[in-house]
């Protein structure tokens, strides 16, 4: 077999890999878990020599599924964007925080208040505990000074472990708070409450672009030689596999809620400031020239903490309580017996009220996808103030083998359409591989 290629989601729950041939088609599929380190008060960490095995195990699962003959000849990588190591001569200095990890909300509130104000407008990003920079600050006052130091996200990370140098996505390193969006450069004020210089930010690499090729003894042989690059962030990268056009949502359900629509050109610093104030992030897409909107529920973390807390833990588990969520007839429990809260971006505790007797589990699950609803409408009438409506959306992820899901986000969203790709990270990662091939 030849002209085969690889995408990658490092994913906050699983690590996916999907390999496709030169048309497109699935050849092999397989993922394993994120290898999270959980401990008190929400602190959830990735250790690079963890990560390093997880990654190992996916390419070793991947080769085993592919006839003795194959040879992936291109591997993009794509994933979240807040996670990463702090680098220091090449190697991780700290493990990775997960950007639902609450450290760094001290930081957050003594950032300068001009600084505060003014963040979303420079970079599209409003100062919060997920931005990576509230990361960078917490470890700066925790005796753990980056300084000296240059940043990786876990795609441009898994990158060097390929043997490839380490660069900055422009998607990627967008996420860190730490470009300024008006110029395309390191904003300096922030760099400078931080103890850092533009050095912390790699060489740029536009998504897409030749980075090297795999040049590691761990790989297994199929993928050796191949052509590497890193696609971008996850959802953008979705976006862009799918060819999303502006006038539709895209929405990644996964352990984060994303709404996502391509921007033609960017919003001026009055318009991301206004939209920051909502959470709402406006930062480079994966396409060169355009833009992106996203906006953020944490609607997937609080419904995996609901799965766990009536204890089901499997896909037969969810498949009897979505059939039981789809015969509700809404004849049940009285109006508000069950609250929830948690779902805003810069939340993701999971807050249930009960005040009525004989709540059942399907009563609860629902009432959560409810509570996601509600945040989504809020969020639309706040972007309708800057932009028309939308049209169409297309829903992708994990969330999505659940019909009480795309019920309850039919509700809210426009022309709402189940995307074919149940890995649309992935898919688009490696729709981006096979650019490496044909061009």
């Amino acid at each position: 077999m030849s002209h085969l290629v690889a995408g990658v989601d490092l994913g906050s729950t699983f690590l996916k890999m999907v390999v496709e041939d030169e048309d497109a088609h699935p050849v092999a599929e397989t993922r394993v878990p994120t290898p999270w380190r959980t401990g008190g008060r929400g602190r959830t960490d990735l250790h690079p020599e963890d990560l390093g095995n997880a990654v190992a195990e996916l390419f070793r699962q991947a080769a085993e599924l592919l006839p003795d003959d194959a040879h992936v000849a291109a591997i993009a990588l794509a994933g979240m964007g807040e996670t990463g190591f702090v680098m220091a001569k090449g190697r991780p200095r700290t493990p990775g925080m997960a950007w639902f990890d609450p450290r760094g909300a001290q930081q957050v509130a003594e950032l300068p208040r001009t600084l505060r104000e003014e963040c979303a407008g420079h970079t599209g990003l409003p100062w919060g505990v997920q931005v990576t920079a509230a990361k960078l600050a917490w470890l700066r006052d925790h005796d753990i000074s980056p300084a000296g130091t240059t940043w990786a996200s876990l795609p441009e990370w898994v990158a060097t472990r390929l043997g490839c140098p380490l660069v900055a996505e422009p998607s990627l390193i967008a996420r860190t708070g730490l470009i300024d969006q008006g110029t395309g450069a390191p904003w300096a004020e922030l760099l400078t409450w931080l103890g850092l210089t533009p050095a912390f930010i790699p060489p740029r690499l536009v998504a897409g672009e030749l980075l090297g090729v795999t040049r590691s003894s761990w790989l297994p042989p199929c993928f050796h030689d191949a052509r590497v690059t890193v696609a971008g962030h996850d959802h953008l990268v979705a976006a862009a596999g799918l060819g999303l056009e502006p006038d539709t949502w895209l929405v990644s359900f996964g352990t984060a809620e994303v709404l996502l629509r391509v921007l033609e050109s960017p919003l001026d610093f009055r318009a991301r400031q206004h939209l920051g104030r909502a959470l709402i992030n406006c930062v480079p897409h994966v396409l060169p020239g355009r833009s992106v909107l996203v906006a953020g529920v944490k609607s997937g973390l609080l419904l995996r903490r609901v799965l766990q807390l009536i204890g089901i833990t499997d896909a037969a588990g969810r498949e009897r309580l979505d059939r039981a969520v789809l015969e509700l007839d809404g004849s049940g429990l009285p109006t508000g017996a069950v609250e929830i809260s948690g779902a805003r971006n810069d939340d993701g505790e999971l807050h249930i009220r009960i005040v009525s007797d004989g709540v059942t589990p399907q009563e609860l699950f629902l009432a959560t996808l409810e509570h996601g609803n509600d945040e989504i409408r809020r969020l639309l009438g706040i972007i309708h103030e800057k932009l028309p409506p939308a049209v169409a959306s297309r829903l992708s992820g994990g969330w999505t083998d659940m019909g009480c899901v795309v019920r309850a986000r039919s509700e809210v969203l426009p022309g709402l359409t189940v995307s074919p790709h149940r890995q649309g990270t992935a898919n688009g990662a490696a729709a981006f591989a096979r650019r490496l091939i044909t061009t």
